[in-house]
């Protein structure tokens, strides 16, 4: 798993039957130390994630069983929203 931060959203009008209902999200990923890590990425939104939450997501073989019942053509999913985040060099 991995961490990111919402930044946006993205509408597609026309996709593949197993995402229709399925909300995208435009998300930066972030290192260990909620810092940007890397370009804003596209990711499939499995629990309902907001603008500005951060979130953890998995991408590649995982990406694809997010949902339940459906095999999804993504890259990227997002499978919680982080409430607290603590490390050893501070509380987030």
């Amino acid at each position: 798993m991995r961490l990111g931060r919402i930044i946006g959203k993205m509408w597609a009008t026309a996709k593949v039957e197993s995402l229709k209902g399925i909300r995208f999200h435009v998300m930066q990923p972030l290192d260990h130390h909620s810092k940007p890590e890397g370009k804003p990425i596209v990711a499939i939104d499995a629990i309902g994630a907001g603008e500005g939450e951060m979130v953890f997501w998995v991408g590649g073989g995982d990406a694809i069983l997010a949902i339940p019942d459906r095999t999804l053509p993504s890259d990227a999913s997002i499978i919680g929203i982080v409430d607290q985040l603590n490390t050893a060099e501070s509380n987030l």
